[in-house]
């Protein structure tokens, strides 16, 4: 096919940028050349962010970049810098808090004019054509009549960037302690939309991170009230449009209250971490909904992220086209009345009720987005039939409606494959296989761990970024060590493979090494091998995603508990002690931090088990959700120092210990898991 445009992204392997590659913009990508260039010219940068699946940048896109006219002014005024946010989120965080500082707000696409040395001084998220070309142009004349003005602000904004990063040194030696969590907890209960889950907000955001910590403590502390809440936001999110209740996977967010109408791409990061959430859920409570999430979001994983490598791709663009072959956003999944009527026939009427084929499941313009709001007892009781035969005419539906979506054109493909989002759908599959027992999960996980040792772990020992076509171009960031640390510790836990737990230890060392910062105890987000504009990000704060300092900090702290390591487990605690000032104004944004704190006030268990038996018994275990544990093994001798000398020729024993100080052993399973629960407790 041949094009009337070409610039600089074709040489690309981000599909991001590929897509942008035949705009008529002279686009290139982020390099310290191009910015060398920028300088040498004394020529503004442009420089627009975002990713394959976002709907907005695709907009602003058709409606912009691919105008000549506006490429006129784009090129003649500027050097014009595309950039993957997925790719370098070390660029995106900066220019996100400077976007943030000068409008209060934030998103994708992120459009912002800096210096030619890169220092901001303009930015926006989504603009229309008229205002864009006109803003380019003021800016423009700006910088070529007044630029000491420019360069003043941007000096100015340059340093307010740096100082919001800044870790000052940690005054109180003492750990945040429970009773602080519970007056935090309170004022975060506050925000809790107890009619529909989630926050009392719209759009809504998953936020697994929350969830997951609330689960930990409503298991820790038995606390009903936020039992209840959670059951209420899990149950509400699978019932959700925000859930694919054909085919199975979660989108980023729904932009109602009651988890309706998603913005419809499906992001892998967010199916890794919810995997994990729900299956954890399912084995505190044995709620069969949970299981079923669970087993539709991977299959839907295995379907369409999933390559033959066994790497994970990124994610599926909210955009498809439509019947008349126009770009729109959920085409691929919203459906008309008469059209399910006309594919399912007599069996139309129970569908109708069963995903509210009426005002509550209606979006926009004849379509409607699938939506449950209630059990499948009480639809089969309204419909006088039983539940069987009500779960057997839906799954015949969901088929039949399959087939007829396989025949629309599928969203695009971001087939990229990321370290740290690996590391957390890697770290999903572990779960699963961990708390429901299906060995096809284990074998997806392990294939993946050597896709992930084999294709992006570094000849210096560390791990690249991204991988795509058989090359690897950028160096890790904190977030794929801190993932795939996570993930491979959790290989090790339910293999008792040793290979996976020594890899885990080197790519922690390899952290403290090249990546942690004296001054602060923290870890920056950039090795220090690698150049950075402005400043080194220290990343704290969790979001939809954790941090990558707090999935480091509970990495080593299991670390410490494997291998007897106290400086691993120092470090881990004095990482919490430089964030926990901000835990009582913000403790939603620290979520996975709080896990730690719950470790250090509740009693946390080191598991040993070994002999002949030892895989049997861990399985056991392991069907609990057991957040207050390590878990290390052996078939017989081994040189852990959990295990050394531990092992009884042709016997199976368990160990349970705190701080390397073990009970009397046990042979039953059983006997180990009382000593390890802090009760029989349950969700009800």
């Amino acid at each position: 096919m041949s094009h009337k445009y070409t610039n600089a992204l074709v040489h690309e392997t981000s599909p991001y940028l590929l897509q942008h590659a035949h705009n008529p913009v002279n686009w290139e990508a982020w390099s310290p050349e191009v910015l060398k260039r920028a300088q040498d010219e004394g020529k503004l940068l442009l420089i627009s962010i975002g990713y394959a699946a976002c709907h907005w940048c695709h907009v602003m896109e058709k409606e912009c970049f691919e105008d000549e006219e506006v490429a006129k002014v784009m090129n003649e005024r500027f050097i014009n810098i595309k950039i993957d946010r997925e790719e370098r989120p070390d660029i995106d965080q900066i220019y996100m808090d400077a976007v943030q500082m000068m409008t209060g707000r934030g998103g994708w696409p992120l459009n912002v004019v800096a210096l030619p040395d890169g220092r901001p001084f303009w930015g926006a998220t989504y603009v229309k054509k008229e205002d864009w070309m006109k803003v380019l142009i003021q800016l423009s004349d700006l910088y070529a009549e007044e630029p000491n003005k420019v360069i003043d602000y941007a000096r100015d904004l340059a340093q307010g960037i740096r100082e919001i990063n800044l870790i000052p040194p940690h005054e109180n030696p003492d750990l945040y302690t429970k009773e602080q969590l519970r007056t935090a907890l309170d004022k975060w209960t506050s925000f809790f939309d107890l009619e529909m889950g989630g926050y009392k907000r719209a759009p809504k955001f998953m936020m697994p991170v929350n969830l997951d910590f609330l689960l930990h403590y409503a298991w820790a502390e038995d606390d009903l009230d936020i039992q209840n809440y959670l059951n209420l936001t899990l149950t509400k999110m699978a019932y959700g449009g925000i859930y694919d209740q054909l085919g199975g996977g979660f989108s980023r967010y729904s932009v109602d209250a009651k988890w309706h109408v998603p913005h419809f791409e499906k992001m892998l990061y967010d199916n890794g971490q919810l995997v994990s959430l729900y299956a954890k859920a399912y084995a505190y409570t044995q709620n069969e909904l949970y299981r079923k999430t669970v087993e539709e979001t991977i299959a839907f994983v295995v379907r369409e992220l999933t390559d033959e490598s066994g790497a994970f791709y990124s994610s599926l663009d909210a955009d498809s086209n439509d019947e008349a072959g126009n770009l729109e956003e959920g085409a691929y999944y919203v459906w008309k009345a008469e059209e399910l009527q006309q594919i399912l026939g007599d069996d139309f009427p129970i569908f109708k009720e069963y995903y509210n084929i009426n005002p509550f499941g209606f979006w926009e313009e004849g379509k409607f987005v699938l939506i449950r709001n209630r059990s499948d007892a009480e639809i089969a009781k309204n419909l006088g039939i039983t539940v069987s035969e009500l779960t057997d005419k839906i799954s015949e539906s969901k088929n039949r409606l399959l087939e007829r979506r396989a025949e629309r054109e599928r969203p695009r493909l971001d087939d990229k494959i990321l370290a740290s989002w690996n590391g957390l759908m890697l770290k999903g599959l572990v779960d699963a296989y961990k708390l429901l027992g299906n060995k096809k999960y284990l074998d997806m996980a392990l294939k993946n761990a050597s896709f992930i040792a084999d294709n992006m772990m570094k000849a210096d020992g560390g791990l690249f970024h991204n991988h795509k076509e058989g090359k690897s171009t950028l160096n890790g960031y904190l977030e794929d060590y801190a993932s795939v640390i996570d993930a491979f510790l959790g290989i090790y836990e339910v293999t008792f493979d040793e290979q996976w737990l020594k890899k885990a230890e080197s790519l922690a060392e390899y952290c403290l090494e090249n990546f942690y910062d004296d001054a602060s105890g923290l870890f920056y987000f950039t090795s220090k091998q690698d150049e950075f504009v402005i400043r080194r990000t220290l990343e704290t704060n969790d979001n939809v995603i954790p941090a990558s300092n707090s999935i480091m900090a509970k990495n080593l702290f299991y670390l410490s508990k494997h291998l007897y390591k106290e400086s691993y487990e120092e470090t881990a605690l004095n990482m919490m002690k430089a964030v926990q000032g901000n835990f009582d104004e913000d403790v939603s944004g620290y979520a996975n931090w709080l896990h730690l704190v719950l470790f250090t006030a509740n009693p946390f268990y080191e598991v040993a088990i070994l002999g002949p038996e030892s895989l049997e018994d861990r399985k056991f275990l392991q069907q609990n959700y057991l957040p207050n544990s390590i878990m290390a093994g052996a078939l017989g001798e081994s040189n852990l120092p959990l295990l050394e000398k531990r092992y009884v020729d042709g016997e199976t024993f368990l160990y349970v210990c705190q701080k390397g100080s073990c009970k009397l052993p046990v042979s039953a399973p059983t006997e180990a898991l009382k000593q390890i629960q802090p009760r029989q407790n349950s969700f009800f």
